[in-house]
């Protein structure tokens, strides 16, 4: 049996209060001690933690967790698949690196605030105020009030130790996309927004983000999220032809991929006329030659009224165009309806709660919701290709013959306005990471801008270091909304702040900067 008392050593492996326990327990297992010599540990220790110790503590422990959360993961799909007889891929490339990545931006979080945070308090000291006249831009770069806050946001370089993926570039993004409301929720509680419209929302940046994937999706399509493809490819039974029940099968019918690509054809072309077999049974093929011939068995079946080969091969049975956008949006919208319901009803559970305060409200409130959304990304979906044939008649074939995709988005996206809820926002800024994401994509392909290596991990690093100014923002002022945002309590935790409250070595900064004021 152990009998002799932990070393320091034994602070990066346990806690003083686990130490402690330990302690009690080992000295419960063997003889009462002896009078006068201490057994159990004073509570006065508990307060001796070594923040080197702590920080490294915290971190392995992030590592352990990580790796055997992932490690779990991957033996549970591994074993959901050989049940369905498929084959399966691990969640990521590297377990042990994306758990090293991510205890290693803690540890290097806490030690480089810390670092600085000493720094800046041992350079406002009046013994050391020499250097100020010999260093004034140095001086005041790391005195003031956030350089420890920036500094700390360094740590966001161990990023780069995650494997390379795609996983990687959304994580980025999504900090990113949420340092940025942060950003702005400051900017708004400092009445920095006081002259921006009030009809501008986040409905404007759902318009804006749909418009550039509508555009991707028809021209770029390897360059946008497989998930929001599908979503628009998927919700379309109108405009996309199904293969009908009727036909022989030896008929090849064409992909939605490939009447996509069509119409990304046809645009390329200035909007071609339509040339129904119908009507020329002698010619050979009344497509253009650089049109996909796959798409014939469709043309060949369109009305002869119809007078655009767009208009012939989206929706061949109807020749109006205005009744075709009904039809679509009265084929979506249950569609839509039962994909929301499922959706923000696995959501609600989350809220069970309140569903047994008042059940009523509660679904009062659920169904007005799942309303609100199939409304608005119905009328999205179908406005978007709707606009196909809007700006055939609208606009002449040679004007806009591409970007007309990108106003159809834009049109399409502004029925977002219809959803100004939290739920609405949340699908606008979804939209928003996704667009950002395929911009850059379609940027580097077309040479629009040069690819940047590691420029997601520095994406990270900026984002992290807004996070933490907005956070020192909001512990200074506590009436701005923003200091009661959830987020915002991450960085206390990469801090090692407990209950909020600031570090003792932190809490002088204040008299300090008081100090300084006199001086100056």
């Amino acid at each position: 049996m152990v009998t002799a008392p932990l070393t320091l050593d034994g602070r990066y492996v346990l806690s003083p209060r686990e130490r402690q326990l330990l302690n009690r327990y080992l000295h419960s297992q063997k003889e009462p001690a002896k009078d006068g010599v201490k057994t159990v540990p004073q509570v006065g220790e508990l307060e001796k933690d070594l923040f080197s110790a702590a920080a490294f503590r915290l971190s392995s422990r992030v590592f352990v967790g990580i790796l055997t959360a992932l490690s779990a993961a991957d033996l549970a799909k591994a074993r959901i698949a050989a049940r369905a007889q498929k084959p399966s891929a691990p969640l990521v490339a590297s377990k042990t690196r994306v758990a090293l990545s991510l205890s290693s931006l803690l540890f290097f979080h806490r030690v480089l605030y810390r670092l600085f945070a000493r720094l800046r308090l041992q350079l406002l000291h009046e013994k050391v105020r020499g250097i100020q006249t010999r260093h004034p831009r140095l001086y005041a770069l790391l005195t003031s009030r956030y350089a420890p806050a920036v500094a700390a946001s360094l740590a966001g370089l161990s990023l780069g130790i995650f494997p390379s993926s795609q996983l990687r570039v959304a994580l980025a993004i999504y900090i990113a996309s949420r340092a940025s409301e942060l950003a702005y929720s400051a900017a708004d509680g400092l009445g920095l927004t006081k002259n921006q419209p009030a009809w501008l929302g986040s409905w404007t940046l759902f318009a804006l983000a749909h418009a550039q994937l509508f555009h991707a999706f028809i021209f770029d399509r390897d360059c946008l999220s497989p998930a929001y493809a599908s979503f628009i490819r998927g919700y379309a039974p109108e405009y996309l032809q199904p293969r009908p029940t009727d036909i022989a099968a030896k008929v090849e019918w064409p992909t939605p991929d490939q009447i996509v690509d069509a119409l990304a054809e046809m645009a390329h072309l200035r909007w071609p006329p339509f040339v129904s077999p119908i009507l020329h049974p002698n010619k050979a093929t009344t497509l253009p030659p650089s049109v996909n011939p796959v798409i014939t068995p469709i043309s060949s079946r369109a009305h002869p009224a119809l007078q655009h080969l767009s208009c012939a091969l989206i929706h061949p049975s109807q020749t109006s165009c205005f009744m075709a956008y009904l039809r679509q949006n009265l084929l979506a919208f249950p569609q839509l309806g039962r994909f929301f319901a499922l959706y923000y009803g696995a959501l609600s559970i989350l809220r069970i709660k309140g569903f047994f305060k008042a059940p009523v409200n509660f679904l009062n409130t659920l169904s007005k919701q799942i309303l609100r959304t199939t409304i608005a990304i119905t009328g999205t979906i179908s406005l978007s290709w709707g606009s196909i044939c809007l700006f055939q008649y609208l606009l002449p074939r040679s004007l806009l013959p591409s970007f007309r995709f990108f106003l159809g988005g834009l049109l399409g996206g502004s029925f977002q306005l219809l959803d100004q809820t939290p739920a609405g926002h949340a699908n606008a800024m979804y939209a928003a990471r996704a667009s950002a994401d395929s911009l850059w994509k379609v940027g580097v392909r077309r040479k629009w801008w040069r690819p940047v290596k590691g420029g997601d991990v520095l994406l990270f690093v900026a984002a992290l270091a807004v996070y933490n100014v907005v956070y020192d923002l909001g512990r200074q002022r506590e009436d701005l909304e923003v200091s009661k945002d959830r987020s915002v309590k991450v960085v206390r935790f990469l801090r090692g702040e407990n209950g909020g409250s600031p570090p003792p070595s932190l809490a002088k900064e204040d008299d300090n900067d008081k100090n300084e004021k006199k001086l100056q």
